[in-house]
């Protein structure tokens, strides 16, 4: 059941929900005003091409770093790695997911880390449900279009269960300290004629 709204609710807030992988990475961004939740955008970061393991953390930190500045998020939610990989493949995920959440600590957006039988259940009421299940309820509830491309974009639906798990929780478990981006720009006008990793300069949310 949901927490009674406050006054820091009905203010505009957006989440970027993140599945991390080492060959594909699930991102979204959802912008919730009190119980309004409206989907900016979910899809996925690829890596399968790229020849060697630096190579695709380098890749997720630049992209991640992209987003946000795009979007501006002022939280991130990201899933915790599932411990029943095996050890190799769980370091590997672990480093995937620890290169996600520098980036966004490099722009002072906090961070939320999830269990994925949590963010199961926050969106299906079961833990143990599939990512097929997953992103069915996601489209009802969210009202989403039909998929074409359904085995790529589960890991970019799943990510969105990760942004909505996050909402239903209302940040309460918000676990990393600090002011989001777009609120370091609003504090901080001279950064934002500062580039950003060689491309456009940064703009604050209107």
């Amino acid at each position: 059941m949901l927490a009674p709204l406050t006054a820091t609710d009905l203010l505009p807030k957006i989440i970027m929900g993140v599945d991390p992988g080492t060959q594909i990475m699930g991102y979204a961004m959802i912008e919730v005003q009190g119980s309004k939740v409206k989907v900016l955008r979910y899809d996925v970061i690829e890596m399968k091409k790229l020849a060697n393991h630096a190579l695709k953390l380098k890749r997720i930190y630049d992209r991640m770093v992209e987003l946000i500045d795009e979007f501006l998020p002022d939280e991130l939610a990201i899933e915790a790695p599932f411990y029943g990989v095996n050890a190799q493949s769980m370091l590997k995920l672990g480093r995937a997911q620890g290169v996600a959440i520098a980036a966004c600590l490099s722009r002072q957006i906090p961070y939320v880390e999830y269990a994925p039988t949590k963010v199961k259940q926050s969106v299906t009421g079961s833990g143990a449900a599939s990512k097929e299940q997953v992103a069915h309820m996601l489209r009802q509830t969210l009202q989403l279009p039909p998929i074409e491309e359904a085995p790529k974009f589960l890991d970019a639906t799943d990510a969105l269960a990760v942004a909505m798990c996050h909402h239903y929780q209302k940040g309460n478990n918000q676990k990393a300290g600090g002011k989001s981006w777009g609120k370091f720009l609003a504090d901080n006008p001279d950064k934002l004629a500062a580039p950003v990793a060689g491309k456009k300069a940064v703009r604050a949310k209107g």
